[in-house]
């Protein structure tokens, strides 16, 4: 009873956090109309992106209350006719300036040194810095507001949170999880005020910079060789003497990660081990996130079979806590959140395979991202 007890206690003080966050502590930049006058680059990478640039780049060229706007891409090597598809959509607009990107030189990754390189051709005017993946897809006053909410802030680095779009078994299962552990365990206001490099988190999907922050930083050149560039970007940014933030920007832009379970398994597994660092320190979080999260039904169960309904009623309270923290994140950021909040401890546990998977493929060197060694 004790344990089952402690479980409930911590899963309640956990949901409860998760609560605080995604009401009280949460930025949310304006949805409506918004202008800034200042010189704004979008700056966007692509890598075989022929397939779904053209919704990203659309947007891009809709959006308003932004009017010295510019739209620099960058094709990063594609084989799959990327800029022929880049070309057709932005057509004759002087707004976009396409790049033909370099192969990354010893030492760096391929995603840090495609940003590097668009910083560099960023329009010298710009006062902000706009990253944007190919997988988002913005609100017409996306740009401006994030800008807004980027200076209202008074940081170097805002990371807006899109919208994250599932659609298959397994993004309902993993995907909800990204905003559910920062909301969760990320002390969102001791974040922002902290000078710790520790206590940073950003998203790289979607990134706004303020120009001399970024610089002052060392830009992407500071974090050339990580896997997590926008985590380590963000700490960066601190180290300099900057501020960060995050923000829910699932009212301003949406994002599907990955359409498929290959393609969700691999962008994981590249991406974990770097996450959680130390062998010892990701099988300590996994232990607890399994322990906290998938035990409790399991208890329940067991204790219901071994005739005692207080231990099962009490782990059984454990498990719909850890459901309500995933409803909590999921109505605050805009994701789904019904029936699949039920199977969350199934989604804890595939977590935890595909950290075990991201550390056994990095031990044998067989981990890459889009043709590229990554670890």
């Amino acid at each position: 009873m004790t344990a089952a007890l402690f479980l409930l206690a911590a899963v309640a003080a956990l949901t409860g956090h998760t609560w605080v966050n995604a009401t009280r502590w949460l930025r949310r930049p304006a949805a409506g109309p918004v202008e800034v006058a200042e010189a704004v680059a979008v700056l966007l990478p692509l890598r075989d992106e022929a397939a779904r640039v053209t919704p990203c780049l659309r947007a891009l060229l809709a959006q308003r209350g932004v009017p010295r706007l510019r739209i620099v891409v960058l094709d990063d090597g594609s084989t799959d006719g990327t800029a022929d598809v880049v070309r057709a959509v932005a057509g004759d607009d002087p707004r976009v300036t396409l790049l033909t990107g370099a192969a990354p030189p010893p030492g760096w990754l391929g995603k840090p040194y495609a940003c590097h390189q668009l910083a560099a051709r960023a329009d010298p005017a710009a006062t902000a810095l706009v990253f944007v993946d190919a997988d988002v897809v913005l609100a017409p006053y996306a740009v401006a507001a994030a800008v807004a909410e980027l200076r209202a802030a008074r940081v170097a680095l805002l990371s807006p949170y899109p919208r994250i779009v599932v659609a298959t078994a397994a993004e309902r299962l993993v995907q909800p999880l990204l905003q559910w552990l920062w909301l969760t365990f990320l002390p969102l206001r001791a974040m922002e005020r902290s000078r710790r490099p520790s206590l940073a988190a950003a998203g790289g999907q979607f990134l706004v910079a303020d120009r001399a922050g970024y610089a002052a930083a060392g830009g992407h050149a500071a974090v050339r060789g990580r896997i997590l560039e926008d985590v380590e970007l963000a700490r960066a940014v601190k180290r300099a003497g900057g501020r960060i933030a995050l923000a829910d920007a699932s009212r301003l832009a949406a994002c599907r990660m990955y359409a498929d379970w290959p393609a969700l398994r691999d962008g994981y597994s590249k991406s974990l081990w770097a996450t959680f660092g130390h062998p010892g320190a990701a099988a300590a979080v996994v232990a607890l996130l399994l322990l906290l999260y998938a035990a409790p039904p399991l208890l329940a169960t067991v204790a219901l079979l071994a005739g005692a309904p207080a231990v099962a009623a009490t782990a059984c309270g454990g498990y719909l806590l850890g459901v309500a923290g995933r409803i909590v994140a999921a109505r605050a950021t805009g994701g789904r959140w019904w029936p699949d909040a039920l199977a969350h401890p199934v989604s804890v546990a595939v977590l935890g395979w595909l950290t075990l998977r991201s550390y056994h493929l990095r031990k044998r060197h067989r981990l890459s991202w889009r043709g590229r060694p990554v670890g």
